[in-house]
């Protein structure tokens, strides 16, 4: 079992690496303090990109962190131009902050959205009162999201409550209640998330004129 965390962790910092960005999204922190260089026998030349690849690597950046697949960026994408004319990056973003999982991570619940996701897929999230089973759901202004009283004593929750990977997002908040003997937290989606809540450097340009061509 520790075996197979440590490949993951291995494998996520890998990404992160070889996008040369930390992403939240995939866990612990500190993925370029000891190599701030791609992973490879190349990795610390000094690498040449075309446009493209520059493009091509700040939509892995989304994929990554955002846990998805490349089908469903796709689809995201399409809602967002839908939704917005122009500035549909920033219309994106709104979207991706409130899937269900990225919501979850984001108020601390779990310390990485795959982390969520398995809170989620266990049945052990609550969104308004109702317990919630799909993590790709885009939630709205107003929802309280909750974990069922059992996960609050789970240790995905213990060690995210414990060291928060991010800080609290300001279209976020969170409210403490105690029953039965237990405390647990509820939060609140406040406002609208946009492109200035992604937490990791993400060049708009370079993702417009991707989506652009492809």
């Amino acid at each position: 079992m520790a075996a197979g965390s440590n490949n993951k962790k291995k494998r996520r910092f890998k990404t992160q690496r070889r996008l040369m960005t930390e992403l939240p999204g995939l866990g612990k922190a500190g993925a370029l303090e000891k190599r701030p260089y791609p992973p490879g026998d190349h990795g610390q030349k000094r690498r040449k990109f075309s446009e493209f690849a520059l493009q091509l690597e700040e939509k892995q950046k989304v994929r990554a962190h955002y846990g998805l697949r490349e089908a469903q960026l796709k689809k995201f994408v399409a809602k967002a131009k839908a939704k917005a004319k122009t500035n549909w990056v920033s219309q994106l973003a709104n979207l991706l902050e409130k899937r269900l999982d990225n919501v979850v991570f984001r108020l601390g619940f779990a310390n990485s959205i795959a982390a969520a996701s398995q809170l989620i897929s266990h049945n052990k999230v609550m969104v308004n009162g109702k317990r919630a089973s799909i993590r790709s759901i885009v939630l709205k202004k107003g929802d309280k999201i909750e974990l069922v009283p059992k996960a609050y004593e789970n240790q995905v929750y213990l060690s995210a409550a414990q060291a928060p990977r991010l800080p609290l997002a300001d279209y976020l908040s969170k409210t403490k209640e105690s029953k039965n003997g237990i405390d647990f937290e509820i939060g609140t989606i406040v406002d609208e998330p946009h492109f200035g809540h992604i937490p990791f450097e993400l060049n708009e340009g370079l993702v417009t004129s991707y989506y652009s061509l492809n």
